[in-house]
């Protein structure tokens, strides 16, 4: 039995997981992934079936948690937004070479333009280096399609395969054709015979690694195969065309009957090397567009036995940053540009801002008035809403890199004479990738005062569950920060004595100290006293 949804392509991934008898989905909220797991988490089968869709602390975590899924013999779903790949990439990577058991499928959904990321970087590339499979679906439909063939193609090759998504296509709404519902995996493990590959030590690895190098080649011919890549022969040959994921709607669209050229679509990798030389064969040039980093672009330098022009994003034919567009891609093309809609008079520029009412807001104002009487002070931030507070009128803080970095990059400050040295992190990130470092603090003995402002849930991405509610001072604690110097703060107006005496206490301790700045979000409080 089937249905016909409009669906988000984070939602059809969702729901392909739920239809493919999932498990567990495993994940972090970040844009553009964030409503993967939230759809998982508000479906009437996922409920009636008891499936995990709690958060985990981090990628990382989230990563192993689905791969010890997976060792039992069930599916499991990973989801996050590109930067997470980076934490995650050592599970990732290594669960490779342990291979798979249940049906493993890791959704990294990609961010160019940068709407809510601090970099464009291309999750192909972490496929590329583990050797694994990667699926990037075109619309809706394949999204759907493609996540449930993931699954079964996980079990298949025994091998986790990476779903890439990216910002348009994980938000844009379309119509999908559901297919039949499939039952949970029973509890099964690897034959004895083939359990070895769980354990990763050198002799063991060093097999397994010559397993997965042989297995690589033989995905490229799976995707030689495969009915997602498909090459269209054109009549015109004075271009041959790659398109990879949503960049082929942008193609497509600039013509509507049909294109003159021949056109290679691609949506599973390995890249396939036949279709790649086929195509080249009955061109005169080569032109590719994918969104995202030149993954493909320079992939094919490498395979193509003669020279043949290639254009793309590297040579400038398309834009080397931010998100491909229908315009763009008719540029390349050498075609008319369309006359330009009317632009509104009405709308202006909306920049992100903190919202009114935040505890972020109260929290800075203490922090700014009381190091005003501190010229040689820097403030390390993190990743989170609070990060908006580099904006006007607050200009809190000096920096932001990554999750976890405010801490670690004010020791490394104060080690560097700087002082005084504060951290700003939220408490979502602390739990995420905070803790270690303050760990480093204690034990180096550091001179560095830590704000943890503690909204009670990861508000940048909706106000999902925050790992460590009602346990960061014990959690402070237990890492070795001394009990008199962990302070709680509220952020109110009528607090900011109170809040600047206990700032500046905490400045002047030479050590160690946490003060803990604990507010409920205002938008997640709303919509408690809604209900």
């Amino acid at each position: 039995m089937s249905d016909k949804l409009l669906l988000l392509g984070d939602e059809a991934l969702a729901l392909a997981a739920i239809h493919s008898g999932l498990s567990g989905v495993y994940a972090y909220p970040g844009t553009p992934s964030t409503e993967i797991t939230e759809f998982i988490q508000n479906h009437p089968l996922a409920k009636e079936r008891g499936l995990h869709s709690k958060w985990s602390c981090n990628e990382k975590t989230a990563m192993e948690a689905a791969l010890g899924a997976s060792f039992a013999g069930k599916r499991a779903l990973v989801c996050m937004k590109h930067v997470g790949m980076n934490v995650c990439a050592d599970g990732f990577i290594n669960s490779a070479m342990t291979g798979t058991n249940g049906g493993l499928v890791v959704a990294g959904c990609d961010d160019p333009s940068m709407h809510s990321s601090q970099n464009e970087q291309d999750s192909r590339f972490y496929a590329d280096f583990a050797m694994v499979p990667c699926f990037e679906p075109s619309s809706q439909q394949e999204t759907y399609q493609m996540t449930r063939d993931a699954f079964d193609f996980s079990e298949k090759e025994k091998l986790p395969v990476l779903m890439r998504l990216t910002t348009r296509m994980a938000h844009s709404r379309a119509v999908v054709k559901t297919g039949e519902i499939r039952e949970e995996n029973p509890l099964r493990f690897s034959p004895e015979e083939d359990s070895r590959r769980w354990v990763l030590l050198p002799a063991n690895a060093r097999v397994r690694n010559e397993v997965l190098v042989k297995q690589y080649l033989e995905l490229e011919q799976e995707s030689a195969k495969s009915p997602y890549n498909k090459l269209t022969k054109g009549k015109d040959n004075s271009i041959g065309i790659i398109v990879s994921g949503i960049a082929y709607n942008y193609l497509m669209e600039n013509y509507p009957d049909g294109c003159p050229y021949s056109v290679l679509k691609i949506s599973q990798y390995p890249l396939p090397k036949s279709l790649v030389n086929e195509l080249a064969q009955q061109s005169k040039s080569i032109l590719v567009i994918e969104e995202g980093q030149p993954f493909i672009e320079q992939k094919i330098k490498g395979i193509l036995p003669t020279p043949i022009p290639i254009h793309g994003r590297l040579d400038g034919t398309l834009p080397r940053t931010g998100e491909l567009n229908p315009d763009c891609v008719r540029k390349a093309l050498g075609m008319k540009e369309l006359e330009a809609g009317k632009k509104s008079e009405v709308t202006v520029p909306r920049p992100p801002a903190l919202c009114q009412g935040c505890g972020h807001r109260d929290f800075y104002t203490a922090l700014n008035n009381v190091l005003k009487d501190y010229p040689t002070a820097k403030v390390f931030s993190d990743i989170g809403c609070y990060t908006l507070g580099w904006l006007a009128p607050f200009h809190a803080f000096h920096t932001c890199v990554d999750m976890g970095a405010s801490i670690t990059m004010a020791i490394g400050a104060a080690e560097s004479k700087v002082h005084p040295s504060v951290a700003v992190i939220g408490d979502s990130t602390f739990t995420h990738s905070g803790m270690t470092g303050l760990l480093d603090a204690v034990n180096m003995k550091a001179n560095i005062v830590v704000c943890i402002s503690d909204n009670l849930t990861t508000g940048m991405t909706g106000g999902q569950d925050s790992a460590g509610v009602g346990r960061i001072e014990s959690i402070c604690q237990g890492i070795g920060v001394a009990p008199e110097h962990i302070r709680l703060i509220v952020p109110l107006p009528k607090n900011y004595p109170d809040m600047e005496k206990a700032i500046r206490e905490e400045l002047e301790y030479e050590g160690v100290s946490v003060i803990v700045c604990r507010r409920e979000c205002i938008q997640t409080a709303k919509r408690h006293i809604k209900k």
